[in-house]
């Protein structure tokens, strides 16, 4: 299965939302960062189909996705960022409804809910209106929708938003186990997400891939350009003023600071070895400046 984005562009007036992009995905996880206002929701709208690109296309194994239908919305399944549900509505009932939406059979659609309750720690709450439920358990009926159809394409924006650390640790592990013959598309800030599961990272600014790569050559790029600096506690500021710092920890009246930076800022400053969420910064600090 190779899911094929060819130049694909999205205009509104004179702003462009999204600049060109092209790139091929084929079974895995890959991870799409970037700032608000990057580009990420638009493109992920376009690939669902959902939103007409302004030139360019989306070809599933070499047939234009806007020409398929519902074979397309078939194999497809979507989490947008603030996903519409009826609070009134169980979750097992929501799930139904949705599940005969999609025309799944009822007997293979019951099973199915039943599968994804279990598979996202909701079975205890499938009878009580989600109305009542906490962020992160709408969050998760949110996902258990998208998978309903066991879509070969999953594409999934801030799932692990409200999530707390167990939860985005059991989705995490969810994912990178159901990816192993489909493709899974995961748009998020948090960058250890991200890290945790992506086999491949497109880092998305002002429309447009900047870079793209494995977890591991992304923090190569900053390899040389990431240092630890301890200085007193009450000249951190000026440091945080002038340069990228992606960590600041305390030590007594000392701090450390983890600096970004292409030239070591100090003779004291000690090389670090460098992880994504440097590479991230480095792209969105020092680059943009």
């Amino acid at each position: 299965m190779e899911l094929s984005i060819d130049r694909l562009t999205k205009h509104y007036g004179k702003k462009i939302a999204v600049d060109r992009v092209s790139a091929t995905l084929t079974p895995g996880v890959y991870g799409l960062l970037g700032a608000n206002g990057a580009g990420k929701t638009t493109l992920m709208r376009m690939l669902c189909a959902i939103l007409e690109p302004t030139s360019g296309e989306v070809r599933l194994d070499g047939r234009d996705v806007a020409g398929m239908g519902s074979e397309y919305r078939d194999v497809l399944g979507y989490l947008p960022q603030d996903f519409g549900y009826y609070p009134s509505y169980t979750a097992a009932e929501f799930l139904a409804y949705i599940a005969a939406l999609k025309g799944i059979p009822r007997a293979a659609a019951g099973k199915r809910v039943k599968e994804l309750l279990n598979m996202l720690d909701l079975a205890a709450v499938a009878d009580k209106k989600i109305k009542t439920f906490s962020g992160g358990m709408k969050q998760r009926v949110g996902i258990a929708q998208a998978m309903l159809n066991n879509p070969q394409i999953l594409i999934l924006d801030e799932p692990t938003a409200g999530l707390d650390p167990k939860e985005r640790v059991r989705l995490r592990n969810l994912l990178s186990e159901y990816a192993g013959d489909k493709i899974v598309i995961l748009s998020t800030h948090i960058v250890s997400d991200v890290e945790a599961i992506a086999d491949q990272v497109l880092i998305m600014n002002a429309g447009r891939f900047i870079i793209h790569g494995s977890v591991p050559d992304l923090a190569s790029h900053v390899e040389g350009k990431v240092w630890e600096l301890t200085v007193p506690a009450a000249e951190a500021r000026l440091w945080k003023e002038d340069f990228t710092v992606a960590n600041y920890r305390h030590e007594g009246e000392r701090v450390v600071l983890r600096i970004i930076a292409d030239e070591r800022p100090s003779p004291q400053a000690v090389p670090c070895a460098p992880v994504l969420d440097d590479a991230y910064l480095y792209y969105f600090g020092i680059m943009e400046a």
